[in-house]
């Protein structure tokens, strides 16, 4: 590569490089963030359609969140610091979780805060 470096005060400040070496060197940063990038994607996290096709139908999302971890009421329940009940009747609609429930509640599930709202 052919770089000639222009000082300021005796120090590098400016680097200038042929044309067709900087577009060979934004081709290949190109190449390198897609690269990138297709590896971040490839370990996301993925759901199955049966997971989507409950929230489309309108089941309540903490009961699908629960179920995709596999846990228990009684076992989410535990890991928040609330009862069985409280958690069914938050799944069953007849209640609504305070902002500090709803944390937790993501915190054990891996998931956003408004992944589970209704």
């Amino acid at each position: 590569m052919s770089t000639q470096f222009i000082e300021l005060n005796g120090v590098p400040a400016f680097a200038v490089v042929p044309l067709v070496e900087w577009n060979a060197l934004l081709a290949r940063l190109e190449d390198l963030q897609d690269i990138a990038d297709a590896r971040a994607e490839r370990e996301a996290e993925t759901f199955p359609a049966e997971f989507a096709d409950r929230l489309l139908a309108g089941e309540s999302p903490l009961r699908v969140w629960r179920d995709h971890r596999g846990l228990t009421l009684q076992a989410l329940a535990e890991a928040c610091g609330v009862t069985r009940q409280m958690l069914s009747m938050i799944e069953h609609g007849k209640a609504k979780p305070s902002a500090d429930l709803l944390g937790k509640l993501a915190g054990v599930l891996g998931c956003d805060m408004d992944d589970l709202h209704d």
